[in-house]
């Protein structure tokens, strides 16, 4: 059907490469933060370069006690830092007993598939041919699910390594002015990034070259087996997303009502004990539970087009280039995000307020546009003219250029998912400016326009995800919906190092506020975090539209690895499936919200007993307990994330033992429809509510200083409706996209024994 122009030989090389020269320009950003001094040392002598590294960073005009305030920004940091580290060494000790556990069940589901024979099997979608052993099969996906777990594992604590280690600098930043504060927070958020974004690319890569050596020609074998490394990236972020979004939100939720409410004190005031914690919590639940979500979707997206690439021409024909096609998408997204990013730090510099979101969404729109012109490179170089790809037991054929179509279609969707989410959760237009005019009334209309916003806020982006799928489909099956998913996730290094700046401004916010610094600099990191609040929201709509092209494109192998003909919603089997699979997203929100509401109780009592038995704390005499509060946090939610991840994980392994995988197959499909709808609508509504509370706090136009102060009635309804919000957009919303995501590439990765030996309770009766 036609040859690849490049040779394998050159995709040998570009791929590896491109993940190394993105882990080498997170490290130069990386280097390029840690310029700005963390001590009040006037040895240096002072630059007044563009960049503002190595600037003498006291500005003398502030007219503080500057060494105190830098040598007060160190402190506050480590404590943060400190916190963070704490929580996830006590997280990861659990989650490592889960990986063990689990990945000694992958191993004996799998090899019990033929008795833990260790012959070669006839194929599963070529029955002339011999491939390897059932064992072999258990073994590999073992291995593939030990290091995805491990990689998401490491991008998640390098992530929350690196914020915290730029939240202090951004704030000293800030007193030069808000361009600086900017580049030194969107640096930081780069460096997670380009080394989650890389590192996942090469693991990948250097796993199937590795397993290559086994199985040779049995690359149906090999790529079942790789998907694995798609389950445990997954794994690790539901808990990673969950875990870290009970602990941030009860933290949030306690400092806020008892401090914001009740005391009428600022968000970051040190007099507040759950100050500390709230900050720890921005850290491990909006960066290191958010890299490890993007980082399954990535993984994920990549082994759902390896499976069905596999089983179509270019593993049938062992066409290797045109079989990495995802990877070599993946490695161009490097690239096109590498340059995208000196547009933000180099080549543009911020100098008003006002200039901040534009750069931000100007990063997304330039990257877009650069990708598409990467991905009609790639797809020109790497496929052949025409191709066939599985479809359901036939083989489809396609040109390269229907396959460009579906991995741009998924980028350009992803955009549209982005701003309609910018339109519903930036307090610049109307939507969220009505939230706020409700809150004349009390916190009841305020809670009444919110989720009547966050409903209404599904409706384009469903739309979007219908067109690519349609699109997509209809051009090239499964696998081209498998690689739309893909081109949504093709600039993820943006994407996260937009994502990460948001709670590094935050938190810098916080250490500004903390270290008593002046209302003029505490102002400025107000408008880095109200930017970055939107930007965030943005994130979690590619996230959360991008886990529903992969759970189809997941959904689309599984049915055809279990040997379903089709799936009929009418018959018995398939239609209790369906319902149980809508109803396990309102299951798994009800488990996270309690949880946070559970927490969040005993710290408002911690909080009001501080308040009420330390002398002299309103009166900033006496410091508060922070510690206990961080213990609060902590214990709440290592012992309420084992709930909800025991409910996505252990679902389709009971669903698909006992019931079949007919039955399996509606819970996967139930799950995507409503969980995809409740996703969309929490993260929204929480992220209205929170900006509605913050155009109110900032007064920037007319109306919004008719609604204010800070303190005013409408102020208060407004912060009541933000932290109902809290848990709905940090903990339940963007946990569901993990969960559809997690059982549809379960699914998969246990099909064969499913296939085999699923169904027990409708053979006994």
């Amino acid at each position: 059907m036609g040859a690849t122009i490049i040779s394998d030989l050159v995709t040998e090389i570009v791929i590896p490469v491109c993940a190394v020269i993105g882990i080498l320009f997170s490290l130069l950003q990386w280097y390029l933060v840690s310029q700005v001094k963390l001590s009040p040392d006037r040895q240096q002598s002072p630059k007044n370069n563009k960049s503002g590294f190595n600037d003498y960073l006291i500005e003398e005009e502030e007219g503080l006690n500057d060494n105190n305030v830098v040598i007060k920004c160190a402190e506050i940091q480590q404590a943060i830092s400190e916190g963070a580290t704490s929580f996830l060494f006590t997280e990861y000790q659990y989650v490592g007993i889960f990986m063990v556990a689990f990945a000694v069940l992958i191993f004996l589901f799998l090899g019990s598939v033929e008795g833990f024979s260790t012959k070669s099997q006839p194929c599963t979608y070529n029955k002339h041919e011999m491939c390897k052993s059932a064992l072999a099969n258990a073994l590999f996906s073992t291995i593939s699910f030990v290091l995805g777990a491990i990689t998401s594992v490491v991008s998640g604590f390098l992530g929350m390594k690196i914020a915290t280690y730029a939240n202090a600098r951004t704030t000293l930043e800030a007193r030069k002015g808000v361009g600086k504060a900017f580049i030194t927070a969107f640096r930081s958020g780069a460096v997670m990034g380009f080394l989650l974004a890389a590192s996942g690319l090469l693991v990948l890569f250097i796993t199937i070259n590795c397993f290559k050596l086994y199985y040779g020609d049995d690359w149906e074998g090999l790529f079942e087996a790789i998907t694995g490394y798609g389950l445990g990236g997954s794994s690790m972020a539901l808990f990673g997303r969950v875990g870290g979004g009970i602990y941030t939100k009860a933290a949030d939720v306690g400092a806020d009502l008892v401090g914001k409410v009740e005391r009428n004190i600022p968000e970051d005031d040190p007099r507040n004990p759950a100050v500390i914690a709230d900050n720890v919590g921005d850290n491990v639940g909006d960066i290191a539970g958010m890299g490890s979500d993007l980082f399954g979707s990535y993984a994920e997206a990549s082994c759902a087009a390896l499976v069905v690439a596999s089983i179509s021409s270019f593993g049938i024909n062992h066409e290797y280039t045109a079989m990495l096609y995802p990877l070599l998408i993946s490695s161009m997204g490097i690239l096109v995000c590498l340059l995208t990013t000196l547009f933000a730090t180099d080549f543009f510099e911020i100098k008003a307020v006002k200039e901040i979101e534009p750069a931000l969404k100007n990063q997304l729109i330039i990257s877009t546009a650069l990708m598409t012109v990467g991905i009609a490179l790639v797809t020109w170089l790497a496929l052949p003219s025409s191709f066939t790809i599985f479809n359901f037991g036939e083989q489809k054929v396609v040109k390269n250029w229907e396959l460009f179509f579906c991995v741009a279609i998924g980028l350009w969707a992803g955009l549209v998912i982005g701003f309609v989410t910018e339109y519903y959760t930036s307090n610049a237009y109307s939507p969220v400016q009505d939230v706020a005019d409700s809150c004349r009334t009390g916190a009841a209309t305020n809670v009444i326009f919110g989720l009547a916003l966050g409903y209404k806020s599904v409706i384009i982006p469903i739309f979007a995800i219908a067109v690519s799928i349609f699109v997509s489909f209809s051009l090239a099956a499964m696998y081209g919906i498998a690689v739309a998913a893909l081109g949504m996730l093709s600039t993820i290094a943006t994407g996260l190092a937009i994502d990460a700046y948001g709670p590094i401004s935050d938190n810098a916010g916080g250490i500004a506020e903390m270290a008593g610094m002046s209302h003029r600099i505490r102002e400025r990191t107000d408008a880095l975090d109200a930017a970055g609040n939107t930007t965030a929201a943005i994130g979690k709509g590619f996230a959360i539209g991008s886990a529903a092209l992969v759970s189809l494109a997941l959904f689309g192998a599984f049915v055809s690895r279990a040997a379903i003909s089709t799936v009929d919603v009418l018959t018995p089997k398939v239609f209790i499936g369906l319902i149980v699979g809508a109803m396990l997203p309102y299951w798994f929100s009800a488990m996270t919200m309690k949880s946070v509401g559970s927490a969040a109780l005993k710290m408002v009592e911690e909080v009001r007993r501080q308040f009420n038995t330390i002398p002299g704390l309103m009166e900033g005499t006496a410091k508060p307990d922070y510690a206990t509060c961080v213990k609060i946090s902590t214990d709440a939610s290592i012992k309420e994330m084992i709930p909800p991840g025991a409910l996505v994980m252990l679902t389709p392994l009971i669903v698909g033992t006992f019931f079949g995988v007919e039955t399996l197959s509606g819970v996967l499909a139930g799950s995507l429809v409503s969980g995809v709808q409740i996703a969309i609508s929490a993260s929204n509504t929480g992220g209205a509510w929170d900006n509605a509370k913050k155009y109110i706090e900032a007064g920037a136009s007319e109306h919004a200083r008719s609604l204010g102060p800070k303190g005013s009635d409408p102020h208060k309804a407004a912060v009541i409706g933000d932290t109902i919000g809290d848990p709905l957009k940090d903990t339940s919303g963007p946990s569901l996209n993990i969960l559809i995501k997690l059982m549809a590439v379960e699914s998969l990765v246990f099909a064969p024994f499913f296939a085999k030996h699923g169904g027990l309770l409708f053979k006994i009766f």
